[in-house]
């Protein structure tokens, strides 16, 4: 079983900067890809982004590479970096982990989640 941990969630206000990280222990694999959800009051959880293979992300339409994701392989650790954050942008955020990179279903490992809340 792998276990994940986020962490760096908050209350920052519109504009400011974010950084998430999801910290995994337990049985891993190198093959596993990792990612981030979200979900927001009222909606459904959504990908946020997750990568395909070492160095290539699969990202929400609506991210469009604004929020750069990267990892720490000696920590097994993957990062979410949130800058010029806006209101809609408040949920609660997933880390994800699973076999295959097939980010238009939601399956795998996930966190107990990080609360971010940005304030107008």
């Amino acid at each position: 079983q792998v276990q994940l941990v986020e962490s760096g969630g908050g209350l920052v206000q519109a504009g400011d900067s974010l950084t998430l990280a999801c910290a995994a222990s337990g049985r891993t694999f190198t093959s596993w890809r990792m990612g981030w959800f979200r979900q927001a009051p009222g909606k459904q959880r959504e990908l946020v982004a997750g990568f395909i293979r070492s160095g290539t992300l699969r990202y929400a339409d609506y991210v469009k590479g604004r929020f750069p994701i990267s990892t720490d392989n000696a920590k097994k650790t993957l990062y979410l970096q949130m800058n010029s954050m806006k209101p809609e942008q408040t949920a609660v955020y997933y880390c994800n982990v699973r076999l295959r990179p097939c980010w238009d279903i939601q399956v795998g490992s996930w966190g107990q989640g990080a609360q971010v809340t940005v304030s107008s």
